[in-house]
């Protein structure tokens, strides 16, 4: 009596997730988001490997926050470069050889443990996962449509951070000090291009978009880009330099795996609490609220493990939330001024400024931890936090708040790593306005205009850029 009643449950539950149109779509990539799951696994161990094998080998904080942001240079070079080369020989040979490429550099850094080649290669690490997120990123905005757009930009970011979060984890699989986990990482990279290159998904189409220059980014949204900048700094601080942290304070190893986990972890809990509440009020409320918590947060810890050091790893879930979640506020709230055509090159102007942020990062922290001891380390992100508050507050008596109606709903592919997905994100706001804005009605824009205009730092805003009502 109970088989068939078993055999119609899992029918039933199969047909659920067949016709679920974001289940179906995200089957439809599915190559693609489990080749992503593997290249974050990858990534999320070697930073932290790296940067326990450095502390092991008495490298020091100031040349280890150098090796490591070499990663960002090559991450900057990539994002600049990858796109011709991706014209001209294709998304899937760009891809092959870049997992190839990053699989070699970690192999090459197993074998020789000298500063001056870590730091090579990871230039060349940071160059070849540029480009694998391009390739990525790209294929999946060409794949993904209007009806389960969010829905699986949200799969995917999942996926990110599970990925980041999971390589943490890894580093307890061996000793950091053998070539064991070298070769994990190898391998991981590696397997993430099995997948895709066996995958008959076609390849995108590459578009060319408009220029987009600081200089008129900065007077579209001045908070936006000294907010990507210092978000870049804060980030590349805490991945490169938050195991080199770990292990100053005493740490295990395993330990140190948990205090990065739980980093990435309570990050990617609270993103999507935090990404609504900003839609609720205005933005730059969540960004000045967040700002003074990631201040407070470094002296409390500071604090709590001067008294308990056991203490770090209850601290680690909150400490990290500022730095990761800040830069997609940034984002969306420089999105709230910007037209649906001009969205794509801002975004990459964005990636780029934050980009020049990471590569500060880790050579600044590395020197105050070599000056002041591991709350070096504590410091950056207190006193980088404590600047955006006061300049998010500074922003505030500029520019009167945008009208909640007129903010853009809280995307979840704004964060991504590269521009790459910005073309999605644009195809969806001019979805959204083109549904809500009432024929005719233009009362909202000159309101908009006005309000913009009434901020002395605007008027150029409210003359070159305006953005249509919603």
């Amino acid at each position: 009596m109970r088989r068939p009643s078993l055999s119609r449950s899992a029918g039933q539950l199969q047909a659920s997730f067949q016709y679920n149109p974001v289940f179906s779509a995200a089957g439809s990539v599915w190559a693609l988001l489990l080749g992503m799951g593997f290249l974050m696994l990858g990534n999320g161990l070697q930073g932290t490997l790296l940067g326990v094998r450095a502390a092991s080998e008495n490298f020091g904080s100031t040349v280890t926050g150098f090796v490591m942001t070499g990663y960002f240079v090559g991450f900057l070079l990539g994002s600049q470069v990858a796109l011709k080369t991706i014209k001209r020989v294709g998304h899937l040979r760009v891809f092959a050889a870049a997992t190839c490429m990053a699989s070699l550099a970690i192999l090459i850094q197993s074998l020789f443990v000298t500063p001056l080649i870590w730091a090579v290669m990871r230039i060349l690490t940071g160059y070849c996962l540029a480009s694998a997120y391009i390739v990525t990123e790209s294929w999946l905005n060409d794949r993904v449509t209007n009806q389960h757009r969010g829905g699986l930009l949200s799969i995917y970011m999942i996926i990110s951070y599970g990925g980041i979060a999971g390589g943490q984890l890894l580093l307890n699989g061996g000793s950091p000090d053998n070539h064991d986990l070298f070769i994990v990482c190898s391998v991981l990279i590696t397997v993430a291009a099995i997948p895709i290159l066996l995958s008959i998904t076609p390849q995108p189409v590459q578009e060319t978009t408009e220029n987009f220059s600081v200089k008129e980014l900065y007077r579209v949204s001045p908070l936006g880009v000294v907010g990507a900048f210092a978000g870049g700094v804060m980030q590349g601080a805490v991945f490169s330099m938050g195991a080199v942290y770990a292990r100053a304070i005493g740490l295990s190893i395993a330990d140190t795996s948990y205090f990065m986990f739980l980093i990435i972890g309570g990050a990617a809990l609270f993103q999507w609490p935090v990404g609504k509440l900003s839609d609720l009020i205005d933005r730059r409320q969540v960004i000045t609220g967040l700002a003074l918590a990631g201040a407070i947060m470094p002296v409390v810890t500071y604090i709590a493990i001067s008294a308990d050091p056991g203490l770090i790893l209850w601290m680690a879930a909150i400490l990290g939330v500022a730095p990761f979640l800040l830069y997609s506020l940034f984002i969306a709230y420089t999105n709230d001024y910007l037209r649906p055509e001009q969205m794509v090159a801002a975004s990459s102007m964005l990636t780029l400024v934050y980009g020049s942020g990471a590569v500060i990062g880790p050579p600044l922290v590395g020197v105050l931890m070599d000056l002041t001891g591991p709350q070096g380390f504590l410091g950056v992100l207190a006193v980088g936090h404590a600047g955006l508050f006061g300049f998010a507050l500074y922003r505030m008596t500029r520019r009167e708040s945008l009208p909640l109606e007129e903010q853009l709903p809280y995307y979840p592919g704004v964060a991504t790593r590269t521009a790459s997905l910005a073309p999605a994100y644009a195809e969806w706001v001019q979805e959204q306005s083109e549904e809500d804005a009432p024929s005719g009605d233009t009362g909202s824009a000159e309101a908009s205009d006005s309000g913009n205009a009434a901020d002395p730092d605007a008027i150029d805003d409210a003359l070159a850029i305006a953005k249509p009502a919603s």
